[in-house]
């Protein structure tokens, strides 16, 4: 069976302190460097997920921001 266009699926293996290894190809296709911090979100029927590393960022900007900025 072919994925459908943009999906992928991929292994790993998680070693014994509980790293596991995100695939090469994987790694390239979403530019995750060495030192890149992941965000893990879980849920107990679903499974783990890892979503796209900026795609929280505009969240965070508006929990952080200082009070006032939103007037501004």
């Amino acid at each position: 069976m072919e994925a459908p266009k943009g999906r992928y699926a991929w292994t790993a293996t998680v070693g014994e302190k509980g790293q596991i290894v995100i695939p090469k190809q994987a790694r390239e296709l979403f530019e995750i460097k060495p030192g890149d911090a992941l965000l893990l979100l879980g849920d107990e029927k679903r499974g783990i997920a890892i979503p796209p590393k900026g795609a929280f960022a505009g969240l965070f900007g508006m929990a952080f921001e200082e009070e006032g900025d939103e007037e501004q």
